[in-house]
């Protein structure tokens, strides 16, 4: 189990990429674009260094579902890899079996 502080902060950065997301991709798009001009780009690129820098999308982490693990993280199934396995075992997973050979 993760600490609950580490789960609540990662909570707290996708509240705030959510909140900024629109803004960013506006601001993303002027400076991808390539008519912009040089000052729509260069106040484009200080916009977003003056936003929060829990509001790129890249600091939220991946966790379990269940009891937070940030590693091992399988993003078909949200659960990490010994969550993933306890839950085939147990046949909570429908479709998933046990493969041998």
């Amino acid at each position: 189990m993760a600490k609950r502080s580490k789960i609540a902060a990662n909570e707290r950065r996708k509240a705030t990429v959510a909140r900024f997301a629109a803004r960013r991709a506006e601001f993303k798009e002027i400076v991808r674009h390539p008519s912009s001009s040089d000052e729509a780009r260069t106040a484009a690129v200080a916009e977003l260094a003056r936003q929060p820098r829990d509001a790129s999308a890249t600091r939220v982490r991946n966790r379990d579902a269940v009891d937070g693990r940030p590693r091992g993280h399988l993003r078909a199934f949200g659960l990490s890899r010994v969550r993933l396995r306890q839950y085939a075992h147990a046949g909570y997973l429908p479709g998933v079996t046990k493969s041998s050979w």
